[in-house]
């Protein structure tokens, strides 16, 4: 081919093949490399590869060339994501496209469809017992309408994530049927067990999920006379990832989604992949392997794609979903910052982020090579206060106690608790309990609503606005979550499942009100307040390039106990951002601030110069400035 000759799509597909090979091939070696259908395999990916980039439509291909030529694409400060339940949103998938001028005014760059692909009927863990992931829940749509629905969204600069579940299937996933009727490479798909020696020796050192709901992780079933790994519940049947088999296949229905229209995959539960005796069976090194091998295979196809691995685990173990040592800007391209999250609400509730610096300028790096993070404030899920003995003692806490105050706090019930909550999975065993709630209800605003208390209010609407302020400037992607920008209250009464049971985490799940999303623009009411403060940091957050996600944030030692600090260190350019997680007034030295680089007293969060007084900054109640 001369210099001069136009490149055809087949020539671009090569050469991301090739570009993608030493990523790809060697943690597949060494995951698959003896098991006897390796020869088979590699051809079979190969072959997958072709016919996924076969599949992909001239638009997809386009998002594809400029994406790869912008790789940090998406750690650009105009990010911003909403995640929300179809249903809950807008009642079906055709329904989202009603609402763009709203997801536009928030400043919304993707959007997340909480679990969307077919579930099993009856109980489904919330959807993430998916019965097929070829179709859309038929109570939304279909598979055409996901499609259009999507082309419409990215014209709109909007993309589109799915949440495609790695560690298990439903127990009606065609595979499982088969399993079920005695197909032997069906059983080999899941981790199968002719009888109960084998799992009474892997739960010696496992930890349950679900010890309310779904105590254990095996379950026997009757159709196969066997036995099955059920982590989460015994509808949810474990695949087996020792098995090349579930790779290949597992690609093919990403690549699918992919060509559907999917930007982001949410990979659901990756910490539970990889089993092996005597562990606990979560993070185990192959789950890194894996996570790199499907990100490598993926952008061959599709790499104006991204993946988002969903990974709540100890701070130790989180930066690996990122990326470390030999991983190092291969694994995932985002992760979800959970520790920044239980770290806000910790701080919140203490008026102390002495814990919170210690955390994370310990264990996490100040920035990723092609990778960032997911940061919120509340999720669809509860809070799991993971918070360790190591980092409780290093500030002089209890870790066991600390974490029964914040569960009783955010319940709560402990005394001078601003917020409403409630309780998920107590362990007697151990005394831990989670918690649930909206952020809105957790920050005060139901209690102080009831209270009729307008100081109250006010301090409730700070700490949201605070919190957003926070997540937008940390570094990564903020996330949105469906009401938070109205302040919606819990859902005190839909907790009833099909099956009969209940899941309280359905507290934090609200329909959205489109009453009070009407009024998002009136600041005479409390959803105004919130929203056009919200849609203002995102809006102030796009047009800084400095917060650019490539860009270091370096926890600081601030002055004061209340006060959290950390520097975006944009070359030339560093931002320093502050946030007072208490209701007094706090005053930060300018001798202190000038020790740490500020020369400009600019705030870029409220675009307004600051007057410094008697030699400080004053920093409001619950208020954030963003310095530079």
């Amino acid at each position: 081919m001369s210099a001069r000759a136009c490149l055809s799509d087949d020539d671009v597909f090569a050469l991301r093949r090739a570009r993608g090979a030493p990523d790809l091939w060697p943690p597949l070696e060494r995951l698959y490399g003896t098991h006897p259908s390796w020869a088979a395999f590699k051809p079979a990916l190969e072959a997958a590869m072709e016919q996924a980039h076969a599949a992909r439509s001239a638009p997809l291909r386009a998002l594809d060339l400029a994406r790869d030529l912008n790789p940090g694409w998406f750690q650009e400060p105009r990010q911003v994501g909403y995640v929300f339940y179809v249903d809950r949103f807008a009642g079906n998938l055709r329904g989202v496209l009603d609402h763009l001028d709203y997801l536009k005014d928030l400043g919304v760059t993707y959007v997340h469809f909480m679990p969307c692909l077919k579930p099993r009927e009856g109980a489904n863990d919330g959807g993430y017992a998916v019965q097929d992931y070829g179709a859309i829940d038929p109570r939304l749509g279909t598979m055409d309408d996901f499609a259009d629905v999507a082309t419409a969204l990215r014209d709109a600069g909007i993309g589109v994530c799915l949440d495609m579940v790695l560690n298990h299937t439903a127990r009606e996933h065609v595979w499982a049927a088969a399993a079920r009727a005695g197909d032997t490479a069906a059983q080999a798909m899941y981790h199968v067990f002719d009888d109960d020696t084998l799992p009474r020796q892997y739960e010696e050192t496992l930890v349950e999920v679900f010890p309310d709901d779904a105590p254990g992780s095996f379950t026997f079933d009757p159709a196969m006379g066997k036995w099955v790994w059920t982590t989460f519940h015994h509808f949810q049947w474990d695949l087996n990832w020792s098995n090349p088999m579930v790779f290949l296949e597992i690609f093919r229905i990403m690549t699918a989604l992919m060509n559907r229209g999917a930007e982001i995959l949410r990979l659901d539960a990756v910490a539970f992949m990889w089993k092996q005796m005597g562990t606990v069976c979560q993070n185990l090194p192959p789950v890194h392997d894996i996570l790199q091998a499907l990100r490598a295979a993926t952008r061959v196809v599709a790499p104006g794609t991204m993946l988002k691995a969903e990974a709540i685990v100890a701070p130790d173990e989180l930066v690996h979903y990122l990326g470390t040592g030999t991983h190092s800007g291969r694994v995932s391209n985002l992760a979800y910052h959970n520790n920044l999250m239980v770290q806000f609400w910790s701080s919140l509730a203490t008026r102390d982020t002495g814990l919170m610096r210690h955390v994370l300028s310990t264990h996490f790096p100040d920035h990723f090579p092609n990778a960032t993070w997911g940061t919120y404030l509340r999720c669809h899920d509860d809070i799991g206060w993971a918070i360790t003995d190591e980092d409780a003692n290093a500030v002089g806490l209890d870790a066991f106690r600390h974490r029964q105050f914040l569960a009783d706090f955010y319940e709560g019930v402990f005394p001078g608790s601003f917020a409403t909550g409630g309780l998920f999975q107590v362990n007697p065993a151990t005394g831990d309990k989670r918690n649930n709630g909206t952020l809105a209800s957790l920050s005060g605003l139901e209690r102080a609503l009831e209270a009729g208390d307008a100081g109250a209010i006010d301090d409730a609407i700070a700490r949201i606005v605070m919190g957003h302020a926070l997540i937008a400037a940390f570094g990564g992607i903020p996330l949105i979550y469906m009401g938070d920008e109205l302040g919606l209250l819990n859902n005190h009464h839909d907790h009833l499942l099909p099956d009969g049971s209940t899941d309280s985490r359905r507290m934090q799940r609200p329909d959205m009100d489109w009453n009070k999303a009407h009024n998002r623009k009136d600041p005479a009411t409390i959803e105004g307040r919130i929203f056009t403060a919200i849609a203002r940091i995102m809006a102030r957050r796009a047009a800084l390039r400095r917060l650019h996600g490539r860009h270091p944030t370096q926890i600081l030692d601030a002055p004061g106990r209340a006060v959290f600090a950390f520097r975006r260190a944009a070359p030339g350019e560093p931002v320093l951002c502050l946030f007072n997680f208490s209701e007094q007034a706090q005053g930060v030295s300018t001798d202190w601030l000038a020790s740490e680089g500020v020369t400009a007293w600019h705030d870029l969060l409220a675009d307004r110069a600051l007057s410094p007084r008697d030699g400080t900054i004053p920093l409001p109640a619950y208020g954030a400035l963003w310095i530079g």
